[in-house]
C-alpha cells in the first residue's frame, strides 16, 4: 500500500506539470477537477479545497489556486491568498456581438451545451476554435453528371427522389432505398442501412442533397449514404453545397455542430493581422481573416490553397521565433577570430588528404561566423565518412591560432576516445596540444588534467560530460565542438557555453533540411553532401527471413577471411527485459549456425563502461560477431568489420537502417548489408528497397520522412518540435527557410518585441506558447 508521501508525489507530478503548461486545464486527461475526484484526491480535501471550481477560473486565478495546492502537498503553508470566488459562466454572447480573440468559448454562441462540448476537446479560448484546423476537406459541391465517377470515391449529389423502397431482410436489420433523378437527367440509387430516422425525409418528390461513397455496377452508381440535407437546408447549409472541413471530433460531437462552432467564432473575433501588411506582400502571403475563413470555409480550391500557404508559414514563424528567442544563443556577442587564410591553407596541408568540395563550402560558412562578433551557432550535417571531423578540426586549429582554447565533448567515453585519436592525427603535427578527460580516468589523472586546462597548458580538450562538471575551468575557452547534440541536454549544452565561445555542433544522422530547420532552430545549417573519393560503397541485399541461412553463410565467409560482423535485432515493443531476452536468444541461435565464430552480446541493460568494454574487445578482434539491439553507438569505427546483417529490418525506419548500415565500411576492405525482412508485404518490400537502392543518407532521410511522418522519425519530444496542425516538413524545406528568415529579421531589429507595431505579433506568440517558463523569456 502506498505511502502519504508516495500519494502526494503522484498528485504534484500532474498538478506541477498543469502549472508548467500555462493552467490550460489540457494535462491531465479529463482535466483537474476529474483528477481530485479520483481516489488520488481523497487523502488531501485541503487540496481539493483549494483547486474547486477550477475549470471555471480564469488563468490567473488558477495559477495562484495551484500554486496553494502544489505549497499545502509539499508541508509548506502560508495564509491562503484571498481568492474571487467561482464565477458561473457568463451568458452567451448576443449573435453579431464581437468578441475578444482569449474570450472563454462559454461567451460563443454554440448552442445548448456547446461550451460543454468544445471544452471537452481541449477548445477553451475564442482562439482556440479559430485554430482547430479541418484534418481534411471534402468536395460536397453537387456533381452533375455521375458517369466519371470512380469505384469507392466520395461524392454528392443533388436530385427528386423519383422512387423509394423498405426492405427488412431478416430481423433487426432496415434497409432504404431511393432513386435520385439529378438536374442532368441521370438516376442513382441511394441506401441507408439501419437508421430509421431518415425514413421522414425520404417522400417522393423531395429535393435532396446526399453525400456519400460510390459504388459501380456496370453503368450505373448505387450510393451508400453518409450526409443528408434537403435543398432547402443545404442553401443555409455548412455541410453541404460547398468545400467542407473535416474536424477532430469524439463520439456525441457532431462535424456540423464544429462547423457551427467555428462559423460563429470567425463572426465574433476580430480577425486583426498581426503580420504588417509589407510583411505579407514580401512574403506573399494573405492577410489572417481571408486565411482563416479560407481554411474553414473556403471558397474554392484557390482560397483553401492561399489560406494553407499562410496558416503555415505562421506555424513555422513562431516555431523559429520561439526557438531562436528560448536558444537565448542567437543574439549573445561572441568571439571574433581572424581565421586567417593562410592558416586553413597550413591546416589541408598537413593533412594526408585534400578538402572535398563541400568541406570547403562548409568551412567558409564556419570561418564567416568565427569572424563575426555574433556568437556561431552552426549545426554540420554530414553521412558518416563526410569528413566532419576534418572541418572541426580545423576549426578548431583557428581558434588555437587566435590564442583560445578549443572543447570537444561527445557522449560516450568510446566516441571520446576516437576523436581524441583523430585530432592527435590531425593537430599533433601543427604543435597543438590536445587533451582527453573522460570519467574513467583516476582522480590524481583527472585532477591533473583539469590544472593544464586551468592554466592554459591544453589547447584542445575532448571528453563526454565530464567538460561541464562544475570543477573544470578553461583558461580562455574560444570554441566548442559538441558531437550528436541530440544526445545531451539543453542545460548540459548552456553549462558548456557559460563563457560565450562559438558553437559547432556536429551530426552524423542525416535528416531532412526541413526538418533540421525545426529541430534545430536556434542553429544555422551546413551540410556535407559529398563523400571523399575512393570511398568503396557499401553493398546492400534485401532477403527474406527465409533463406537467413545463406546469409549466414556469407556471414562465416568474411570471418574465415578475418573479418567480423555486426548482428542486430529488433523489437516490436520497446522494453529492457524484452530486449535482452531477444539479444539473447539470437546470439544463442547464432552459435548453432556458426559454430566456428566467437560471438559476444551488447544490449540496453548494459552501464555505459560495460558496453565500451565490450565496443573495445570487439575493435581489439577479441571476438568474431557482435549482436547487439539497436544501442551500438553512432559513430564508433571497427574497421576491420565488414558485414552488418539487421534481422527484422521492416521494423525499423529507413534512416536507421542507414545508420546501423554505416557501422560498416570503415576500413579499406568492401562492406556489406543484408536487410533480412521477416515481413513480406508488397509495402514492406517497397520501402526496404529504397535502403537496398540508395547509399546518399540525406535521399533515404526524405523519404523516410514522407513515409513516417517527423514525430516518427526524430519523436517530436525529444526533437522540440510541437505539434505543427498544417505543415508538411516533407514539403515545406522552402517556406520553412522564408519564416526562419523573417524571425531574425525581427528579432536583430527587435530582440525583445518592444516596438508598438509588433505588439500584436508578440501577444499571439505569448498565447501560442503552452510554457510559463517560456512567457518569461519575453
Amino acid at each position: 500500500m502506498a505511502t502519504v508521501a508516495e500519494l502526494q508525489e503522484k498528485l504534484r507530478r500532474p498538478l506541477a506539470a498543469e502549472l508548467a503548461a500555462g493552467c490550460t486545464d489540457r494535462v491531465v486527461a479529463g482535466g483537474v477537477e476529474k483528477l481530485l475526484a479520483s481516489p488520488l484526491g481523497n487523502p488531501f480535501p485541503k487540496v481539493r479545497e483549494a483547486l474547486a471550481g477550477y475549470a471555471g477560473l480564469d488563468p490567473a486565478a488558477r495559477e495562484a489556486a495551484l500554486t496553494q495546492a502544489l505549497e499545502l502537498l509539499s508541508g509548506r503553508t502560508r495564509a491562503a491568498p484571498a481568492r474571487a470566488a467561482v464565477r458561473k459562466a457568463p451568458p452567451p454572447a448576443e449573435p453579431g456581438t464581437r468578441l475578444a480573440v482569449d474570450a472563454p468559448v462559454d461567451r460563443l454562441d454554440a448552442g445548448p451545451g456547446g461550451a460543454r462540448k468544445l471544452q471537452s476537446l481541449g477548445l477553451h479560448q475564442l482562439r482556440d476554435v479559430l485554430h482547430a484546423y479541418p484534418h481534411r476537406h471534402e468536395d460536397r459541391r453537387a456533381l452533375p453528371d455521375l458517369s466519371e465517377v470512380e469505384e469507392g470515391q466520395k461524392v454528392t449529389v443533388e436530385g427528386r427522389v423519383v422512387s423509394k423502397h423498405r426492405r427488412t431482410p431478416r430481423p433487426g436489420m432496415l434497409i432504404l432505398e431511393v432513386v435520385l433523378e439529378t438536374p442532368s437527367g441521370g438516376r442513382v440509387k441511394a441506401t441507408w442501412f439501419n437508421q430509421p430516422w431518415v425514413e421522414k425525409q425520404l417522400r417522393e418528390g423531395a429535393r435532396l442533397v446526399l453525400t456519400g461513397r460510390a459504388k459501380k455496377f456496370g453503368r450505373s452508381v448505387q450510393l451508400g449514404v453518409e450526409h443528408l440535407e434537403t435543398v432547402e437546408a443545404a442553401q443555409e447549409s455548412l455541410s453541404t453545397g460547398r468545400i467542407v472541413g473535416v474536424y477532430d471530433s469524439k463520439e456525441g460531437i457532431s462535424q456540423e455542430f464544429l462547423r457551427r462552432a467555428a462559423y460563429r467564432a470567425l463572426q465574433a473575433a476580430p480577425l486583426d493581422d498581426y503580420l504588417p501588411a509589407h510583411w505579407r506582400r514580401q512574403y506573399e502571403v494573405t492577410d489572417l481573416g481571408d486565411a482563416l475563413w479560407g481554411i474553414h470555409f473556403p471558397a474554392d480550391e484557390t482560397h483553401l490553397s492561399r489560406a494553407d500557404k499562410r496558416l503555415r508559414f505562421d506555424e513555422y514563424l513562431f516555431l523559429e521565433l520561439r526557438m531562436l528567442l528560448q536558444g537565448e544563443d542567437a543574439v549573445l556577442q561572441g568571439k571574433r577570430f581572424e581565421a586567417r587564410g593562410e592558416d586553413i591553407h597550413r591546416f589541408e596541408q598537413a593533412l594526408p588528404f585534400r578538402f572535398t568540395n563541400a568541406q570547403r563550402r562548409v568551412l567558409l560558412e564556419i570561418t564567416d561566423d568565427m569572424r563575426s562578433d555574433r556568437q556561431m551557432a552552426r549545426l554540420v550535417q554530414g553521412d558518416v565518412g563526410s569528413g566532419k571531423t576534418a572541418v572541426a578540426a580545423c576549426a578548431l586549429y583557428l581558434a588555437v591560432r587566435d590564442g583560445y582554447q578549443g572543447a570537444l565533448m561527445a557522449p560516450t567515453e568510446i566516441l571520446a576516445r576516437q576523436h581524441f585519436t583523430n585530432l592527435v592525427n590531425y593537430l599533433g603535427p601543427l604543435d597543438v596540444r590536445v587533451g582527453l578527460l573522460i570519467g574513467a580516468m583516476t582522480p590524481k589523472a583527472k585532477l591533473e588534467m583539469q590544472t593544464r586546462i586551468a592554466q592554459g597548458e591544453v589547447d584542445v580538450v575532448v571528453g563526454t560530460q565530464a567538460l561541464i562538471q562544475e570543477n573544470v575551468q578553461f583558461d580562455h575557452l574560444g570554441l566548442a565542438v559538441v558531437d550528436e547534440e541530440h544526445r545531451f541536454g539543453v542545460q548540459q549544452r548552456r553549462k558548456l557555453l557559460q563563457s560565450r565561445p562559438d558553437v559547432l555542433v556536429m551530426s552524423a544522422t542525416p535528416i531532412p533540411r526541413s526538418l533540421a530547420l525545426t529541430a534545430y532552430g536556434d542553429l544555422e545549417l551546413s551540410i556535407i553532401d559529398e563523400l571523399p573519393p575512393g570511398r568503396t560503397p557499401i553493398e546492400t541485399k534485401l532477403i527474406q527471413d527465409t533463406h537467413r541461412t545463406q546469409a549466414y553463410g556469407f556471414v562465416m565467409r568474411q570471418i574465415r577471411e578475418g573479418r567480423q560482423a555486426f548482428v542486430v535485432t529488433s523489437l516490436i515493443e520497446e522494453s529492457d527485459t524484452l530486449e535482452l531476452l531477444a539479444a539473447t536468444q539470437l546470439a544463442d541461435d547464432l552459435r548453432v549456425i556458426l559454430p566456428e565464430a566467437r560471438i559476444d552480446l551488447l544490449h540496453g541493460k548494459m552501464s555505459a563502461a560495460e558496453k565500451d568494454h565490450v565496443m573495445e574487445r570487439f575493435r581489439a578482434r577479441e571476438f568474431d560477431v557482435l549482436v547487439s539491439t539497436t544501442v551500438i553507438e553512432v559513430g564508433v569505427d571497427v574497421p576491420n568489420a565488414t558485414v552488418m546483417v539487421i534481422e527484422n529490418a521492416e521494423r525499423f525506419g529507413l534512416a536507421q537502417l542507414h545508420q546501423l548500415r554505416g557501422r560498416v565500411g570503415r576500413g579499406s576492405a568492401q562492406s556489406y548489408c543484408v536487410l533480412i525482412a521477416g515481413e513480406h508485404t508488397q509495402k514492406t518490400r517497397k520501402r526496404l528497397k529504397i535502403i537496398e537502392g540508395s547509399t546518399d543518407g540525406f535521399v533515404i532521410a526524405e523519404a523516410d520522412l514522407k513515409l513516417r511522418g517527423p514525430g516518427e522519425l526524430r519523436g517530436t519530444r525529444q526533437s522540440g518540435i510541437p505539434d505543427l496542425r498544417l505543415a508538411d516538413l516533407a514539403n515545406d524545406a522552402e517556406i520553412i527557410e522564408r519564416a526562419r528568415e523573417l524571425a531574425k529579421h525581427i528579432l536583430a531589429h527587435d530582440p525583445k518585441l518592444e516596438h508598438p507595431r509588433l505588439q500584436y505579433l508578440r501577444s499571439e506568440l505569448q498565447s501560442r506558447s503552452q510554457s510559463v517558463a517560456f512567457r518569461e523569456v519575453i
